[in-house]
C-alpha cells in the first residue's frame, strides 16, 4: 500500500536500500521500479529522489541559480496552503527598572500569504549504453544537466512569473516589487533615487539586479564631475553588489530593467521532494533513455517595499 504522509515517504527514501533501488531503476534494471512503488509521487507519477541525493540535487540547482542564493528558501511539504510572514517591527531598547516591556501591544504582527503548487519538469536524454555502464557516473550527469535546466526555469519565473501556471515574479504588476523610480531615460541620478527609495533597514543587505545590456549602460554613466556610477574594482553601485540575471528586461519603454533591495524578503517555497523517472520505451528508437525530473514550488515577495524597481516610461 502506498505511503500517505510525507514523513513516511521521507523515512522510506532515506534508507540505503531505497537509494540502491532508485539508481537501479535509473539504470533501467528489471523490476526496480516495482520496489519503489510506495515512494511514487501522486502529483507527478515519478519516484521521490533518495533523501541524501535530493539534498545534492538541490545544491546543484542552487549553484546554477541567480535568485536562490539571494532569496530565502523554505520547505512546506505539509501544513496547508498558507504561509505567515512577520510584518511588524521587532523591539529592543533600554527600559527603567519596573517599566513596561515595549512591543506587547503590537497589532497585525503577521501577514497571511496563500501558497500555490507550481510544477517544473525537466528532461535529460542519454545513450542507453552509458545508462547501463556501471562505471559511468549517472548521478553526476543527471544532477548537473537537470540542475542547470531547473535553475534557468526557476529564475525566469522568479523574475517574470504570472502567478497562474508559475509563481508570482519580482516584476509582477501587483505582487512584485514596488516602483521606486519612474524615468524615460535611465540616468546617474535615477540610480541614486532608486537607492534611496529603499528604506535604510533594507539597504544594509540590498543588492542590484539587472541583465548584461543594462549593466553595460550603467557602466558608462558618469556624474557631472566625470566620476563613474559603477565601481569597476568591486562591481558595485553606490557600495552595493550587482548581480546579473539575463531574464531581466532591457532598458526600453514600459520595461522594468533594474531591481534594488533586500532579496531575503523574496521567499522560495519548495512544496515537495524532487521526483524522477527513467523513460526507456519513449526513446527506444534512438537507443536512448530519457530522465524526467519534477519539482513543485511557489514564491512570494513577503515585503513589497523591501525591493524597489526602476520603471521606464514611454
Amino acid at each position: 500500500m502506498r505511503m500517505k504522509t510525507i514523513n513516511e515517504i521521507r523515512a522510506f527514501t532515506a534508507t540505503p536500500e531505497y537509494g540502491k533501488t532508485f539508481w537501479n531503476a535509473m539504470r533501467i534494471k528489471h523490476n526496480a521500479e516495482a520496489e519503489m512503488h510506495d515512494a511514487m509521487s501522486a502529483t507527478t507519477g515519478a519516484f521521490c529522489a533518495p533523501a541524501a541525493d535530493e539534498t545534492d540535487f538541490r545544491k546543484a540547482i542552487f549553484a546554477e541559480s541567480v535568485i536562490r542564493p539571494l532569496a530565502t528558501e523554505l520547505k512546506k511539504h505539509t501544513g496547508g496552503d498558507v504561509i505567515w510572514a512577520k510584518d511588524s517591527s521587532d523591539y529592543a531598547e533600554f527600559v527603567p527598572e519596573g517599566a513596561a516591556i515595549p512591543g506587547f501591544d503590537a497589532q497585525n504582527d503577521f501577514t497571511r500569504f496563500p501558497v500555490a503548487t507550481h510544477k517544473i519538469d525537466g528532461l535529460v536524454k542519454l545513450s542507453t549504453e552509458f545508462a547501463l555502464d556501471a562505471d559511468f557516473d549517472l548521478r553526476k550527469y543527471i544532477f548537473e544537466r537537470m540542475g542547470k535546466s531547473f535553475a534557468r526555469a526557476e529564475d525566469r519565473a522568479f523574475i517574470n512569473g504570472n502567478g497562474t501556471d508559475e509563481p508570482f515574479g519580482l516584476l509582477h504588476e501587483t505582487e512584485g516589487a514596488e516602483t521606486g523610480v519612474s524615468t524615460n531615460a535611465v540616468t546617474y541620478d535615477d540610480c541614486i533615487d532608486l537607492f534611496f527609495s529603499v528604506k535604510p533597514e533594507y539597504r544594509s543587505h540590498a543588492v542590484w539586479l539587472m541583465n548584461d545590456r543594462t549593466a553595460l549602460a550603467l557602466h558608462k554613466l558618469k556624474d557631472d564631475a566625470g566620476n563613474y556610477l559603477w565601481n569597476g574594482n568591486s562591481d558595485t553601485i553606490l557600495g552595493k553588489p550587482v548581480h546579473i540575471c539575463n531574464d531581466m528586461p532591457d532598458i526600453a519603454a514600459g520595461a522594468k530593467p533594474v531591481l534594488f533591495g533586500d532579496f531575503r524578503y523574496f521567499w522560495i517555497i519548495d512544496r515537495s521532494p524532487i521526483s524522477m523517472r527513467a523513460l526507456k520505451e519513449r526513446f527506444a528508437m534512438t537507443d536512448q533513455v530519457g530522465y524526467v525530473g519534477f519539482e513543485l514550488l511557489d514564491s512570494r515577495l513577503v515585503r513589497k517595499d523591501a525591493i524597489k524597481v526602476l520603471t521606464v516610461t514611454a
